[in-house]
Protein backbone atom coordinates (compact mmCIF):
# COMPACT_ATOMS: atom_id res chain seq x y z
CA UNK A 1 0.00 0.00 0.00
CA UNK A 2 1.78 3.36 -0.92
CA UNK A 3 2.46 5.73 1.58
CA UNK A 4 0.67 9.13 1.66
CA UNK A 5 2.65 12.08 2.81
CA UNK A 6 0.00 14.40 4.20
CA UNK A 7 0.47 18.19 4.22
CA UNK A 8 -1.34 20.35 7.10
CA UNK A 9 -1.93 23.85 6.48
CA UNK A 10 -3.22 25.68 9.39
CA UNK A 11 -5.47 28.58 9.18
CA UNK A 12 -5.76 31.25 11.60
CA UNK A 13 -9.15 31.46 13.32
CA UNK A 14 -11.19 34.77 13.22
CA UNK A 15 -10.89 35.00 16.80
CA UNK A 16 -7.20 35.64 16.59
CA UNK A 17 -7.34 38.29 13.61
CA UNK A 18 -10.41 40.17 15.66
CA UNK A 19 -7.64 39.56 19.00
CA UNK A 20 -4.91 41.30 16.70
CA UNK A 21 -7.21 44.14 15.04
CA UNK A 22 -8.28 44.61 19.28
CA UNK A 23 -4.53 44.81 20.24
CA UNK A 24 -4.50 47.63 17.44
CA UNK A 25 -7.74 49.55 18.74
CA UNK A 26 -6.47 49.24 22.89
CA UNK A 27 -3.44 51.62 21.29
CA UNK A 28 -6.05 54.09 20.59
CA UNK A 29 -7.99 55.44 23.67
CA UNK A 30 -11.05 53.31 24.81
CA UNK A 31 -14.29 55.13 24.64
CA UNK A 32 -15.61 54.92 28.56
CA UNK A 33 -18.69 55.44 30.10
CA UNK A 34 -20.04 55.07 33.99
CA UNK A 35 -23.74 54.20 35.12
CA UNK A 36 -24.58 55.24 38.41
CA UNK A 37 -28.19 54.17 40.14
CA UNK A 38 -30.22 54.83 43.81
CA UNK A 39 -32.98 53.23 44.10
CA UNK A 40 -35.02 56.16 46.58
CA UNK A 41 -35.25 59.60 47.25
CA UNK A 42 -34.04 59.56 50.52
CA UNK A 43 -31.13 62.05 52.01
CA UNK A 44 -28.46 59.40 52.63
CA UNK A 45 -29.37 57.62 49.20
CA UNK A 46 -29.19 61.14 47.21
CA UNK A 47 -25.41 61.63 49.01
CA UNK A 48 -24.35 58.14 47.49
CA UNK A 49 -26.01 59.74 43.82
CA UNK A 50 -23.94 62.27 44.17
CA UNK A 51 -20.50 60.55 45.30
CA UNK A 52 -20.90 58.10 42.46
CA UNK A 53 -21.53 60.77 39.79
CA UNK A 54 -18.62 62.46 41.14
CA UNK A 55 -16.03 59.78 41.93
CA UNK A 56 -16.39 58.51 37.96
CA UNK A 57 -15.86 61.81 36.11
CA UNK A 58 -12.80 62.35 38.12
CA UNK A 59 -11.90 58.65 37.75
CA UNK A 60 -12.33 58.34 33.89
CA UNK A 61 -10.67 61.78 33.04
CA UNK A 62 -7.89 61.42 35.02
CA UNK A 63 -6.67 58.23 33.07
CA UNK A 64 -4.50 59.47 30.03
CA UNK A 65 -5.30 55.92 28.60
CA UNK A 66 -9.67 56.33 28.41
CA UNK A 67 -11.85 59.12 26.65
CA UNK A 68 -14.68 59.82 28.50
CA UNK A 69 -17.85 59.61 26.61
CA UNK A 70 -20.12 60.56 29.33
CA UNK A 71 -21.86 59.61 32.76
CA UNK A 72 -25.96 57.45 33.18
CA UNK A 73 -27.23 57.72 35.84
CA UNK A 74 -31.03 57.14 37.10
CA UNK A 75 -32.58 58.20 40.10
CA UNK A 76 -34.99 57.18 42.72
CA UNK A 77 -35.90 54.08 40.27
CA UNK A 78 -35.61 50.24 41.34
CA UNK A 79 -32.83 47.87 39.50
CA UNK A 80 -35.23 44.68 39.62
CA UNK A 81 -36.44 45.70 36.02
CA UNK A 82 -34.44 47.61 33.38
CA UNK A 83 -37.66 49.06 31.39
CA UNK A 84 -38.11 51.73 33.23
CA UNK A 85 -34.61 52.77 33.34
CA UNK A 86 -34.17 55.72 30.84
CA UNK A 87 -30.55 56.29 31.67
CA UNK A 88 -29.36 52.42 31.63
CA UNK A 89 -31.24 52.05 28.16
CA UNK A 90 -29.79 54.97 26.59
CA UNK A 91 -26.56 53.69 27.31
CA UNK A 92 -27.09 50.62 25.81
CA UNK A 93 -28.08 52.09 23.01
CA UNK A 94 -25.36 53.80 22.56
CA UNK A 95 -22.74 50.92 23.48
CA UNK A 96 -24.39 48.92 20.67
CA UNK A 97 -24.17 52.21 17.95
CA UNK A 98 -20.35 51.66 18.91
CA UNK A 99 -19.74 54.97 20.56
CA UNK A 100 -18.62 52.91 24.32
CA UNK A 101 -16.46 50.42 24.83
CA UNK A 102 -16.09 49.95 28.33
CA UNK A 103 -18.82 50.57 30.99
CA UNK A 104 -17.57 51.17 34.74
CA UNK A 105 -20.60 50.65 36.95
CA UNK A 106 -20.38 50.25 41.24
CA UNK A 107 -21.69 46.62 41.09
CA UNK A 108 -23.95 44.02 39.94
CA UNK A 109 -26.75 45.35 42.13
CA UNK A 110 -26.18 48.70 40.86
CA UNK A 111 -26.52 47.57 37.23
CA UNK A 112 -29.56 45.60 37.70
CA UNK A 113 -31.15 43.13 40.68
CA UNK A 114 -32.44 40.75 37.86
CA UNK A 115 -30.32 38.08 36.90
CA UNK A 116 -31.99 37.93 33.77
CA UNK A 117 -31.46 40.99 32.56
CA UNK A 118 -28.11 41.34 33.72
CA UNK A 119 -26.60 37.92 31.39
CA UNK A 120 -29.47 39.40 28.72
CA UNK A 121 -27.51 42.99 29.00
CA UNK A 122 -24.37 41.87 29.22
CA UNK A 123 -24.43 39.14 26.02
CA UNK A 124 -25.85 41.62 23.74
CA UNK A 125 -23.16 44.36 25.12
CA UNK A 126 -20.37 41.44 24.60
CA UNK A 127 -21.58 40.52 21.19
CA UNK A 128 -20.65 44.09 20.05
CA UNK A 129 -16.87 43.53 21.85
CA UNK A 130 -18.02 46.04 24.57
CA UNK A 131 -16.98 45.60 28.31
CA UNK A 132 -18.56 46.13 31.20
CA UNK A 133 -16.39 46.35 34.61
CA UNK A 134 -18.66 45.70 38.28
CA UNK A 135 -15.80 47.01 40.39
CA UNK A 136 -17.00 45.72 43.60
CA UNK A 137 -16.92 42.45 42.41
CA UNK A 138 -13.75 42.63 40.36
CA UNK A 139 -15.85 41.21 37.46
CA UNK A 140 -14.80 42.02 33.80
CA UNK A 141 -17.13 40.58 31.53
CA UNK A 142 -14.98 39.80 28.47
CA UNK A 143 -13.02 37.45 31.07
CA UNK A 144 -13.25 34.10 30.24
CA UNK A 145 -14.33 33.31 33.97
CA UNK A 146 -16.90 36.36 34.05
CA UNK A 147 -19.98 35.02 32.91
CA UNK A 148 -20.03 32.24 35.47
CA UNK A 149 -19.17 34.65 38.22
CA UNK A 150 -21.82 37.29 36.75
CA UNK A 151 -24.32 34.59 37.03
CA UNK A 152 -23.49 33.99 40.59
CA UNK A 153 -23.29 37.41 41.80
CA UNK A 154 -25.99 38.54 40.09
CA UNK A 155 -28.41 35.65 41.64
CA UNK A 156 -27.25 36.65 44.96
CA UNK A 157 -28.00 40.27 44.08
CA UNK A 158 -31.65 39.31 42.82
CA UNK A 159 -32.22 36.96 46.38
CA UNK A 160 -30.93 40.31 48.29
CA UNK A 161 -33.70 42.47 46.61
CA UNK A 162 -36.29 39.69 47.41
CA UNK A 163 -35.22 39.94 50.51
CA UNK A 164 -35.09 43.62 51.22
CA UNK A 165 -38.60 43.68 49.32
CA UNK A 166 -39.90 41.02 52.13
CA UNK A 167 -38.56 43.28 54.91
CA UNK A 168 -39.99 46.31 53.73
CA UNK A 169 -43.26 44.94 53.21
CA UNK A 170 -43.07 43.14 57.01
CA UNK A 171 -42.24 46.76 58.11
CA UNK A 172 -45.01 48.64 56.22
CA UNK A 173 -46.98 45.88 58.09
CA UNK A 174 -46.36 46.39 61.01
CA UNK A 175 -47.27 49.74 61.10
CA UNK A 176 -50.16 49.21 59.70
CA UNK A 177 -50.71 46.93 62.89
CA UNK A 178 -50.23 50.03 64.77
CA UNK A 179 -52.67 52.40 62.59
CA UNK A 180 -49.82 54.29 60.62
CA UNK A 181 -50.27 54.77 57.33
CA UNK A 182 -48.97 57.04 54.80
CA UNK A 183 -50.65 58.47 51.36
CA UNK A 184 -49.70 60.58 47.84
CA UNK A 185 -50.93 63.51 49.02
CA UNK A 186 -49.99 64.86 45.95
CA UNK A 187 -52.48 63.59 44.44
CA UNK A 188 -55.04 63.45 47.12
CA UNK A 189 -57.75 66.04 46.96
CA UNK A 190 -59.33 67.47 50.37
CA UNK A 191 -56.30 66.71 52.37
CA UNK A 192 -52.28 67.42 53.20
CA UNK A 193 -49.83 66.21 55.82
CA UNK A 194 -49.70 68.26 59.15
CA UNK A 195 -47.87 67.80 62.34
CA UNK A 196 -46.72 64.22 63.45
CA UNK A 197 -47.59 62.81 60.01
CA UNK A 198 -51.38 63.20 60.72
CA UNK A 199 -54.22 64.18 57.82
CA UNK A 200 -54.97 67.47 57.78
CA UNK A 201 -58.16 68.93 55.82
CA UNK A 202 -57.49 71.63 53.34
CA UNK A 203 -61.02 73.62 53.27
CA UNK A 204 -60.97 75.00 49.34
CA UNK A 205 -60.24 71.76 48.00
CA UNK A 206 -62.47 70.38 51.13
CA UNK A 207 -65.37 72.15 49.55
CA UNK A 208 -65.32 70.32 46.33
CA UNK A 209 -65.40 66.74 47.81
CA UNK A 210 -68.44 68.26 49.97
CA UNK A 211 -70.09 69.59 46.58
CA UNK A 212 -69.13 66.00 44.97
CA UNK A 213 -71.54 64.38 47.52
CA UNK A 214 -74.26 66.47 47.86
CA UNK A 215 -74.43 66.85 43.87
CA UNK A 216 -74.61 62.80 43.96
CA UNK A 217 -77.06 62.90 46.87
CA UNK A 218 -79.24 65.34 44.75
CA UNK A 219 -79.85 62.84 41.82
CA UNK A 220 -76.73 64.06 39.13
CA UNK A 221 -75.42 61.01 37.82
CA UNK A 222 -71.47 60.62 38.10
CA UNK A 223 -71.17 61.78 34.50
CA UNK A 224 -72.97 65.02 35.29
CA UNK A 225 -70.87 66.12 37.94
CA UNK A 226 -67.80 65.10 36.28
CA UNK A 227 -69.15 67.18 33.79
CA UNK A 228 -69.89 70.27 35.90
CA UNK A 229 -66.86 70.01 37.68
CA UNK A 230 -64.93 70.28 33.94
CA UNK A 231 -67.22 73.03 33.20
CA UNK A 232 -66.19 75.11 36.61
CA UNK A 233 -62.89 74.86 35.80
CA UNK A 234 -62.15 73.19 38.82
CA UNK A 235 -58.78 70.91 38.56
CA UNK A 236 -58.94 67.36 39.28
CA UNK A 237 -56.57 65.57 42.17
CA UNK A 238 -53.48 65.02 39.21
CA UNK A 239 -53.99 68.86 38.25
CA UNK A 240 -56.03 68.06 34.64
CA UNK A 241 -58.52 70.02 33.41
CA UNK A 242 -61.00 67.31 32.62
CA UNK A 243 -62.73 64.85 35.11
CA UNK A 244 -63.44 61.44 34.79
CA UNK A 245 -66.10 59.40 35.36
CA UNK A 246 -63.83 56.84 37.44
CA UNK A 247 -62.69 60.08 39.58
CA UNK A 248 -65.54 61.18 40.96
CA UNK A 249 -65.95 57.39 41.64
CA UNK A 250 -63.15 56.76 43.67
CA UNK A 251 -63.95 60.55 46.10
CA UNK A 252 -67.72 58.51 46.15
CA UNK A 253 -66.00 55.52 47.47
CA UNK A 254 -63.01 56.90 49.34
CA UNK A 255 -63.48 55.93 53.25
CA UNK A 256 -60.66 58.44 53.89
CA UNK A 257 -63.32 61.05 53.20
CA UNK A 258 -65.19 59.89 56.39
CA UNK A 259 -62.30 59.93 58.70
CA UNK A 260 -61.69 56.32 58.32
CA UNK A 261 -58.78 54.26 56.43
CA UNK A 262 -58.61 51.24 54.82
CA UNK A 263 -54.82 50.35 54.47
CA UNK A 264 -53.32 47.61 51.88
CA UNK A 265 -56.02 47.72 49.40
CA UNK A 266 -53.38 46.56 46.79
CA UNK A 267 -49.96 45.01 47.05
CA UNK A 268 -46.49 44.11 45.18
CA UNK A 269 -47.29 40.79 43.57
CA UNK A 270 -44.08 40.11 42.47
CA UNK A 271 -40.98 41.92 43.70
CA UNK A 272 -39.15 41.98 40.37
CA UNK A 273 -41.65 43.17 38.04
CA UNK A 274 -43.22 45.49 40.52
CA UNK A 275 -46.84 44.23 39.49
CA UNK A 276 -49.64 45.89 42.04
CA UNK A 277 -52.34 43.96 42.15
CA UNK A 278 -55.90 44.86 43.87
CA UNK A 279 -55.59 43.14 47.04
CA UNK A 280 -58.89 40.55 47.00
CA UNK A 281 -58.47 38.77 50.01
CA UNK A 282 -54.95 37.39 49.54
CA UNK A 283 -52.85 38.97 52.28
CA UNK A 284 -54.63 40.88 55.51
CA UNK A 285 -55.76 44.62 55.17
CA UNK A 286 -56.50 46.66 58.18
CA UNK A 287 -59.26 49.16 58.53
CA UNK A 288 -58.67 52.05 61.16
CA UNK A 289 -61.55 53.66 62.57
CA UNK A 290 -61.39 57.31 62.93
CA UNK A 291 -57.95 57.88 61.75
CA UNK A 292 -58.02 61.40 61.03
CA UNK A 293 -60.71 64.85 60.86
CA UNK A 294 -63.68 63.72 58.28
CA UNK A 295 -64.58 66.06 55.44
CA UNK A 296 -67.89 64.51 55.24
CA UNK A 297 -69.89 62.84 58.03
CA UNK A 298 -69.95 59.19 58.08
CA UNK A 299 -73.79 59.33 58.06
CA UNK A 300 -73.79 61.30 54.67
CA UNK A 301 -70.96 58.94 53.44
CA UNK A 302 -72.55 55.82 54.27
CA UNK A 303 -75.89 56.87 52.44
CA UNK A 304 -74.08 57.54 49.27
CA UNK A 305 -72.75 54.04 49.54
CA UNK A 306 -76.50 52.95 49.64
CA UNK A 307 -77.50 55.38 46.87
CA UNK A 308 -74.32 54.19 44.83
CA UNK A 309 -75.70 50.14 45.40
CA UNK A 310 -79.20 51.34 44.68
CA UNK A 311 -78.28 52.83 41.40
CA UNK A 312 -76.13 50.23 39.73
CA UNK A 313 -79.77 47.59 40.24
CA UNK A 314 -81.39 48.23 36.94
CA UNK A 315 -83.72 51.05 38.12
CA UNK A 316 -80.78 52.95 37.95
CA UNK A 317 -78.87 52.22 34.46
CA UNK A 318 -81.08 55.09 33.24
CA UNK A 319 -79.06 58.58 33.09
CA UNK A 320 -80.69 60.80 35.14
CA UNK A 321 -80.47 63.66 32.51
CA UNK A 322 -84.21 64.68 33.76
CA UNK A 323 -85.40 64.61 37.42
CA UNK A 324 -88.46 62.29 36.86
CA UNK A 325 -86.13 59.69 35.27
CA UNK A 326 -86.05 56.36 37.32
CA UNK A 327 -88.46 57.65 39.87
CA UNK A 328 -92.15 57.20 38.12
CA UNK A 329 -93.23 53.78 38.25
CA UNK A 330 -96.02 52.05 36.50
CA UNK A 331 -98.66 50.64 38.89
CA UNK A 332 -99.57 47.58 36.61
CA UNK A 333 -96.28 45.69 35.11
CA UNK A 334 -93.72 47.54 37.83
CA UNK A 335 -91.36 49.12 35.03
CA UNK A 336 -90.33 52.58 34.70
CA UNK A 337 -91.95 55.86 33.01
CA UNK A 338 -89.77 56.97 30.00
CA UNK A 339 -89.77 60.80 28.43
CA UNK A 340 -90.64 60.57 25.44
CA UNK A 341 -91.24 63.13 22.15
CA UNK A 342 -94.41 63.51 20.43
CA UNK A 343 -94.79 65.83 16.89
CA UNK A 344 -90.83 65.61 17.23
CA UNK A 345 -91.14 67.94 13.22
CA UNK A 346 -93.59 69.86 14.04
CA UNK A 347 -94.28 73.50 16.10
CA UNK A 348 -96.75 70.87 18.14
CA UNK A 349 -93.38 68.82 19.40
CA UNK A 350 -93.93 68.20 23.43
CA UNK A 351 -92.98 65.56 25.92
CA UNK A 352 -94.88 63.23 28.27
CA UNK A 353 -94.04 59.89 29.92
CA UNK A 354 -95.28 56.89 29.35
CA UNK A 355 -94.27 52.93 31.28
CA UNK A 356 -91.59 51.95 29.02
CA UNK A 357 -93.16 48.76 28.88
CA UNK A 358 -96.57 49.88 27.36
CA UNK A 359 -96.73 48.46 24.14
CA UNK A 360 -94.36 45.25 24.65
CA UNK A 361 -96.46 42.83 25.89
CA UNK A 362 -99.46 41.65 24.12
CA UNK A 363 -102.20 43.47 26.73
CA UNK A 364 -101.18 46.83 26.90
CA UNK A 365 -100.33 48.47 30.63
CA UNK A 366 -103.53 50.99 31.50
CA UNK A 367 -101.69 53.05 33.17
CA UNK A 368 -101.95 56.67 31.73
CA UNK A 369 -99.46 59.26 30.07
CA UNK A 370 -98.44 62.10 31.84
CA UNK A 371 -96.70 65.53 31.20
CA UNK A 372 -94.32 67.14 33.15
CA UNK A 373 -96.83 69.86 34.66
CA UNK A 374 -99.12 66.96 36.03
CA UNK A 375 -95.86 65.19 37.61
CA UNK A 376 -94.73 68.79 39.41
CA UNK A 377 -97.99 69.83 40.26
CA UNK A 378 -98.79 66.35 41.74
CA UNK A 379 -95.53 66.66 43.79
CA UNK A 380 -96.34 70.35 45.30
CA UNK A 381 -99.65 68.82 46.28
CA UNK A 382 -98.09 65.61 47.92
CA UNK A 383 -95.26 67.86 49.44
CA UNK A 384 -98.24 70.34 50.82
CA UNK A 385 -100.26 67.90 53.12
CA UNK A 386 -96.96 66.64 54.38
CA UNK A 387 -96.41 70.29 55.49
CA UNK A 388 -99.49 70.41 56.61
CA UNK A 389 -99.03 67.86 59.57
CA UNK A 390 -94.78 69.29 59.89
CA UNK A 391 -94.94 68.96 63.18
CA UNK A 392 -96.29 65.83 63.96
CA UNK A 393 -94.17 64.53 61.27
CA UNK A 394 -91.21 65.60 62.65
CA UNK A 395 -92.12 64.32 66.01
CA UNK A 396 -92.94 60.93 65.01
CA UNK A 397 -89.61 60.34 63.27
CA UNK A 398 -87.37 62.15 65.57
CA UNK A 399 -88.77 59.05 67.68
CA UNK A 400 -87.63 56.70 65.30
CA UNK A 401 -84.55 57.57 64.53
CA UNK A 402 -82.70 56.16 68.08
CA UNK A 403 -83.79 52.95 66.86
CA UNK A 404 -82.98 53.64 63.57
CA UNK A 405 -79.30 54.53 64.77
CA UNK A 406 -78.81 51.34 66.80
CA UNK A 407 -77.28 48.87 64.56
CA UNK A 408 -75.60 46.77 67.58
CA UNK A 409 -76.79 43.77 67.89
CA UNK A 410 -76.02 43.62 63.85
CA UNK A 411 -72.41 44.77 64.50
CA UNK A 412 -72.27 41.64 67.53
CA UNK A 413 -73.35 39.06 64.48
CA UNK A 414 -70.95 40.40 62.11
CA UNK A 415 -67.92 40.38 64.85
CA UNK A 416 -68.82 36.56 65.39
CA UNK A 417 -69.08 35.73 61.86
CA UNK A 418 -65.65 37.43 61.31
CA UNK A 419 -64.49 35.32 63.61
CA UNK A 420 -66.02 32.41 62.53
CA UNK A 421 -64.47 33.12 59.04
CA UNK A 422 -60.84 34.09 60.29
CA UNK A 423 -60.65 30.70 61.98
CA UNK A 424 -61.58 28.65 58.53
CA UNK A 425 -59.16 30.66 56.82
CA UNK A 426 -56.43 29.91 59.46
CA UNK A 427 -57.42 26.41 59.71
CA UNK A 428 -57.13 26.30 55.74
CA UNK A 429 -53.58 27.74 55.63
CA UNK A 430 -52.65 25.35 58.40
CA UNK A 431 -54.24 22.26 56.24
CA UNK A 432 -52.34 23.29 52.62
CA UNK A 433 -49.21 23.95 54.96
CA UNK A 434 -49.49 20.10 55.91
CA UNK A 435 -49.93 19.01 52.45
CA UNK A 436 -46.95 20.57 51.67
CA UNK A 437 -44.46 18.70 54.46
CA UNK A 438 -45.94 15.19 54.22
CA UNK A 439 -47.50 13.04 51.73
CA UNK A 440 -51.45 12.64 52.03
CA UNK A 441 -54.47 11.31 50.54
CA UNK A 442 -54.43 13.78 47.70
CA UNK A 443 -58.66 12.73 46.77
CA UNK A 444 -58.84 13.12 50.83
CA UNK A 445 -57.00 16.21 50.76
CA UNK A 446 -59.17 17.61 47.43
CA UNK A 447 -62.53 16.81 49.33
CA UNK A 448 -61.51 18.49 52.91
CA UNK A 449 -59.98 21.03 50.99
CA UNK A 450 -63.37 22.01 48.99
CA UNK A 451 -65.26 21.68 52.75
CA UNK A 452 -63.16 24.09 53.87
CA UNK A 453 -63.14 26.79 50.94
CA UNK A 454 -66.81 26.37 50.68
CA UNK A 455 -67.39 27.04 54.39
CA UNK A 456 -65.16 30.42 53.97
CA UNK A 457 -67.06 31.57 50.59
CA UNK A 458 -70.52 30.88 53.11
CA UNK A 459 -68.98 33.17 56.06
CA UNK A 460 -67.78 35.71 53.43
CA UNK A 461 -71.36 35.91 51.86
CA UNK A 462 -72.93 36.08 55.18
CA UNK A 463 -70.43 38.98 56.31
CA UNK A 464 -71.42 40.63 52.91
CA UNK A 465 -75.06 40.63 53.70
CA UNK A 466 -74.96 41.68 57.44
CA UNK A 467 -72.25 44.78 56.11
CA UNK A 468 -75.16 45.58 53.55
CA UNK A 469 -77.71 45.19 56.08
CA UNK A 470 -75.77 47.79 58.64
CA UNK A 471 -75.82 49.88 55.58
CA UNK A 472 -79.11 50.14 54.70
CA UNK A 473 -80.17 51.13 58.17
CA UNK A 474 -77.61 53.57 58.41
CA UNK A 475 -79.06 55.12 54.94
CA UNK A 476 -82.18 54.65 56.26
CA UNK A 477 -81.84 56.69 59.11
CA UNK A 478 -79.99 59.40 56.80
CA UNK A 479 -82.44 59.67 54.82
CA UNK A 480 -85.20 60.12 57.41
CA UNK A 481 -82.57 63.10 58.89
CA UNK A 482 -82.15 64.40 55.71
CA UNK A 483 -85.73 64.74 54.98
CA UNK A 484 -86.47 66.03 59.09
CA UNK A 485 -83.70 68.90 57.91
CA UNK A 486 -85.98 69.81 54.60
CA UNK A 487 -89.08 69.76 56.28
CA UNK A 488 -87.61 72.29 59.02
CA UNK A 489 -86.56 74.50 56.55
CA UNK A 490 -89.47 74.59 54.71
CA UNK A 491 -92.20 77.80 54.64
CA UNK A 492 -95.98 76.72 55.71
CA UNK A 493 -96.62 76.17 51.40
CA UNK A 494 -94.76 75.10 48.45
CA UNK A 495 -95.85 77.27 45.79
CA UNK A 496 -94.26 76.21 43.25
CA UNK A 497 -92.15 72.97 41.80
CA UNK A 498 -88.78 72.82 42.88
CA UNK A 499 -86.16 70.16 41.14
CA UNK A 500 -83.85 70.17 44.98
CA UNK A 501 -86.51 69.00 47.00
CA UNK A 502 -88.11 66.29 45.05
CA UNK A 503 -84.70 64.59 44.44
CA UNK A 504 -84.24 64.95 48.39
CA UNK A 505 -87.17 63.99 49.31
CA UNK A 506 -88.83 61.89 46.99
CA UNK A 507 -87.59 58.11 46.68
CA UNK A 508 -90.56 57.21 43.77
CA UNK A 509 -93.81 58.03 42.86
CA UNK A 510 -96.20 55.29 41.35
CA UNK A 511 -98.99 55.64 39.14
CA UNK A 512 -102.00 53.55 38.90
CA UNK A 513 -104.49 53.09 36.32
CA UNK A 514 -107.71 54.15 38.38
CA UNK A 515 -105.56 57.80 37.94
CA UNK A 516 -103.80 58.28 41.17
CA UNK A 517 -100.58 58.92 42.18
CA UNK A 518 -98.68 57.37 45.17
CA UNK A 519 -95.72 59.36 46.30
CA UNK A 520 -92.92 57.79 48.55
CA UNK A 521 -91.09 59.90 50.35
CA UNK A 522 -87.61 58.78 51.38
CA UNK A 523 -88.84 58.47 54.97
CA UNK A 524 -91.71 56.26 54.09
CA UNK A 525 -94.16 58.65 54.20
CA UNK A 526 -96.98 57.33 51.64
CA UNK A 527 -99.07 60.68 50.20
CA UNK A 528 -101.83 59.32 47.81
CA UNK A 529 -102.96 61.81 44.71
CA UNK A 530 -105.90 61.90 42.56
CA UNK A 531 -105.19 62.94 38.76
CA UNK A 532 -107.24 65.57 37.03
CA UNK A 533 -109.59 64.10 34.87
CA UNK A 534 -108.04 63.15 30.94
CA UNK A 535 -108.20 64.79 27.81
CA UNK A 536 -108.54 62.77 24.60
CA UNK A 537 -105.14 62.11 23.78
CA UNK A 538 -105.06 59.87 27.42
CA UNK A 539 -102.39 62.51 28.35
CA UNK A 540 -103.00 63.83 31.88
CA UNK A 541 -103.14 67.97 32.07
CA UNK A 542 -103.78 70.54 34.53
Amino acid sequence: MPAFTRKVQKIESRASLRQNATDATMQQKRRVAAYARVSTDSDEQQSSYEAQVDFYTRHIQSNPEWEFVGLYADEGISGTNTKRREGFNRMVADALDGKIDLILTKSISRFARNTVDTLTTVRKLKERNVEVYFEKENIYTLDAKGEVMITIMSSLAQEESRSISENITWGKRRSMEEGKFSIAYKHFLGYKKGEDGILEIVEDEAKIIRKIYQLFLEGQTVRMIADHLTKQGIPTPMGRKKWSVSTIMSILQNEKYKGDALLQKTYVADFLTKRVKKNCGEIPQYYIKDSHPAIIDPATFDLVQKEIERRRTERYKLHRSNPFTAKVICGDCGGYYGRKVWHSNSKHRKYIWRCNQKYEEKTACSTPNLNEATLEAAFVEAFNRVLGNKEQYIARFEEMLPLLADTSKLEKQLAEVQNKHSHLMNNLRLYMEENTRQIQDQEEYNRRFSELDTECKKAEEEIGAIQKEILEQSGRKEQIRRCLDELRECGDILDEFDDDLWSSMVEFVTVYADEKLEFLFRDGTRIPIQMPKKRKNNTTAL
